[in-house]
């Protein structure tokens, strides 16, 4: 059985060591803290890489902002030939323009929303024709596009749960299958960006939560089938960035707000009544800042998915609150998480 004191509070254990005694195998395993992750030390690092990186090219979906934006300009850094499905190309977004700006060879903007299949088509053959040897297929797939809402179930509409899921989950489905042939040949990668809350549940964020547990048990069955074939499957599990990918504003919280409250039955308008439907609101409100603003420890956990030669399984970029969070609501019975969490 693994045993573990804590002697200090997690805020002090940056750049320490956490011993751990396997006490039926007589093995001492030891951890790393750093600021974002857990990282097992002398396991799977970046010295141990795929290459040549130069000659692996990569598609990322939702790259007009956020993640997706910043993970394609990086991995254009690390010399990966890079296309960069944006949703906004045709509507000549910034994003969009700035990538192009760099009028690189191995940067390539192309059209793609992902509930599209006829553009997911599309973006099949745009890669596949802009390939030297096609038979040799594509290294990676990152699946990072996606939307997110909120609001308590009663509050939110079936419209609003099948928009959610058609973007987060069906674009991922639709995505993945298009382009697992290509993968195949490479023997390649696919990297599956959920969240915390694809491994934990949350009031209010029912729409969200339900798509990313879906692209979680995808990513596991994907998997499972893809080892034999030697594609690896990575799943990215992101804290709370909203700070730094500017998920929510006063503004937008506002507008869904609104558009929630008219669309609202007669009958739960009336049960709830307008003060708790404003106080939730205003709660949301108050996540509009919070979270890290440094999405590297993102953007690093999909290169390591990428290059490493042995990925791992799960990626946790999310700071220790968050982490120890998701150890208890995942590990402990649901009584016990129930009694911490629910106020």
């Amino acid at each position: 059985m693994l045993t573990a004191r804590l002697f200090r509070p997690l805020s002090q254990l940056q750049g320490k060591t956490l011993s751990f005694s396997d006490r039926e195998n007589g093995v001492r395993r030891t951890l790393l803290f750093h600021s974002a992750s857990f990282v097992p030390m002398g396991r799977r690092t970046y010295a141990d890489a795929v290459n040549p990186v130069g000659s692996k090219a990569v598609l990322v979906t939702g790259c007009d902002s956020g993640f997706g934006f910043s993970l394609a300009q990086h991995l254009h850094s690390k010399g990966f030939l890079v296309f960069a499905g944006c949703l906004m190309k045709d509507k000549g977004n910034e994003g969009v323009k700035e990538l192009d700006s760099l009028k690189s060879d191995r940067l390539r903007t192309i059209q793609l929303n992902v509930c599209k299949s006829e553009e997911v088509e599309k973006a099949v053959e745009i890669i596949r024709s802009s390939l030297q040897d096609p038979d040799k297929g594509m290294w990676g797939l990152v699946n990072n596009a996606g939307i997110s809402t909120f609001g308590e179930v009663e509050f939110t509409s079936m419209e609003t749960y099948k928009e959610v899921a058609e973007v987060n989950l069906w674009g991922t489905v639709r995505t993945t299958k298009s382009f697992l042939p290509l993968i195949r040949r490479a023997k390649g990668r696919v990297v599956n960006i959920s969240s915390m809350l694809g491994r934990m549940a949350n009031p209010a964020r029912s729409p969200y939560c339900i798509t990313k547990f879906g692209v979680e048990a995808f990513s596991d069955c994907l998997r499972y089938e893809m080892h034999p074939l030697g594609v690896k499957v990575s799943v990215v599990e992101p804290g709370n960035f909203i700070a730094a990918t500017s998920l929510y504003t006063p503004e937008r919280i506002q507008a869904i707000a609104n558009k929630m409250w008219d669309e609202l039955p007669e009958v739960v308008r009336k049960d709830y009544g307008r003060k708790y439907f404003d106080e939730k609101i205003a709660t949301m409100e108050t996540y509009c800042n919070s979270g890290s603003t440094d999405t590297s420890p993102v953007i690093n956990a999909v290169t390591h998915a990428l290059t490493a030669a042995t990925p791992y399984t799960r990626y946790h970029p999310m700071d220790y609150y968050w982490w120890l969070r998701m150890q208890v609501m995942t590990h402990l019975p649901g009584a016990i998480s129930d009694r911490i969490y629910i106020q």
